[in-house]
């Protein structure tokens, strides 16, 4: 137990996730302008950004609507004098309720903030942590969602693939994944993870201007908020071209679908963490210096715990628990060549259940390189 006597958030994914208030997200992560306060056994209050309030009539979830304050200095040199009448507004919500707690949790806002709400005789702890145990296991609602989520991304995936031709830029190839998402009802992508030829070694390079060519590689990892708010979270690595892909590209592609395989074939629920970690698919030398920095992660409306870190023998493992019905779990893979001068990419989405675990991802692998 927390012990909270609220959560106050100015997350936006987070208030989406309370309350379904959805305005301007992005915009959002940028700084402190929108506000929610869920005060246990009381109101739920959402300071709407001025102007939007009319955004959340209708929703059921919500108690109250108020304005939001301007308490970042994107908002001027004033901004200092709105934050004590905000603290107050949290604390007497906190006040009218039974709870005899004083406690409240909070994130997503600045030092200002904090330190008018301690003023305000309120003791902080971290939201983060209620939502990240909340968010933690998907309700069959949200199983819909992150369902309907991955058919939209699949077909953003399909649309961006017949872009994959020799003289298109990264830049060019990864513009129709945004294209066909965001026309067909999905929401923005948040990594620019599309490289091709040399670029796809390492990895983590971003799309840019790189023209592909015929026979290079072509890496991506959709990271998409699809639909509904939920993410969607796969990754291929495509042919360009008609060239026939070389030995040591089907070597590469090869090598990294075996660890994916591997590693999804040991999932399943009352699995601990470690014990996936320490039996996760062994990298041969030539590329372990390069693999990727995690075997698997959560997925809900982002990227969610757990963060499975990859087994070292010399340390003791960093992370406890075990894999539970309703977790959704992407698998990492990355073969990475040095000598070669590039990489493969993939990586499933999948879905915990009762008996064992749903493969979410279906797009194919590319069969040119298989």
């Amino acid at each position: 137990m927390l012990d909270l006597a609220a959560i106050f958030t100015a997350d936006p994914i987070n208030i989406f996730y309370a309350t379904g208030a959805r305005n301007m997200s992005i915009y959002s992560m940028m700084g402190a302008v929108r506000f929610m306060l869920v005060v246990a056994d009381g109101p739920v209050i959402v300071w709407e950004f001025a102007g939007s309030e009319h955004l959340l009539s209708g929703l059921d979830t919500i108690d109250d609507v108020r304005t939001a304050p301007g308490v970042t200095a994107l908002s001027g040199p004033g901004y200092l004098d709105s934050i004590g009448p905000l603290a107050a507004e949290i604390a007497d919500a906190c006040d009218a309720t039974p709870s005899s707690l004083t406690r409240v949790g909070v994130e997503r806002v600045d030092h200002p903030v904090t330190d008018a709400l301690r003023a305000a005789g309120i003791t902080l702890a971290s939201a983060t942590d209620g939502f990240v145990a909340a968010r933690r296991i998907k309700l069959p609602g949200e199983i819909e969602l992150m369902d309907e989520a991955m058919e939209r991304v699949r077909g953003a995936v399909a649309a961006l693939r017949t872009q994959v031709v020799p003289g298109r830029s990264e830049i060019e190839v990864w513009a129709e994944l945004h294209r066909h998402l965001i026309a067909h009802g999905g929401e923005y992508i948040s990594t620019r993870l599309v490289q091709a030829g040399q670029r796809t070694f390492p990895y983590f390079h971003e799309a840019g201007t790189n023209v592909l060519q015929d026979g290079d590689l072509l890496c991506v990892d959709t990271d998409a908020i699809g639909y509904g708010g939920y993410a969607v979270d796969f990754s291929r690595t495509y042919l360009c071209g008609s060239s026939p892909a070389t030995s040591a590209q089907r070597t590469l592609h090869s090598l990294a679908l075996e660890q994916l395989r591997h590693n999804v074939a040991l999932l399943g629920p009352g699995v601990s963490f470690e014990d996936l970690a320490r039996k996760a698919w062994d990298v041969p030398a030539r590329y372990a210096p390069y693999g990727y920095y995690c075997v698997a992660h959560g997925l809900g409306l982002s990227g969610e715990y757990p963060y499975v870190p990859i087994h070292d023998t010399d340390q003791p493992y960093p992370l406890d628990g075990q894999f539970e019905p309703g977790m959704v779990i992407c698998v990492e893979s990355y073969i990475g060549d040095a000598d070669e001068g590039q990489g493969v990419k993939l990586e499933d989405q999948l879905l915990l259940t009762d008996t064992g675990v749903r493969r979410m991802s279906t797009s194919p692998f590319d069969s040119a390189l298989t």
